[in-house]
């Protein structure tokens, strides 16, 4: 098997959110989600090497970033729905 990895960009408004998001997720009961151990090992080392690259994660306005954030990439998405319909 070729390991030579994989390279994602995201913008650094992707990139709080989805950080964000994922910090939330870790701290959920995931079990019904996470149901194969090994996918514990890529989102954690995602959530990690997001919390290095975004130092504003610890800054004392980090919440009016994140909105700020959230609703840039909301207005990008355009009518994008929310839940799919059945």
């Amino acid at each position: 098997m070729d390991d030579t990895g994989i390279t994602i960009k995201l913008t650094s408004d992707e990139a709080l959110v989805l950080s964000d998001w994922l910090q939330r997720v870790q701290m959920t009961d995931l079990s019904r989600l996470v149901d194969d151990p090994a996918a514990w090992a890529p989102i954690h080392k995602l959530a990690g090497t997001l919390d290095t690259a975004l130092p504003g994660i610890f800054a004392a306005d980090y919440a009016e970033r994140l909105d700020a954030a959230r609703c840039r990439l909301r207005e990008t998405m355009g009518s994008f729905p929310e839940e799919q319909e059945s």
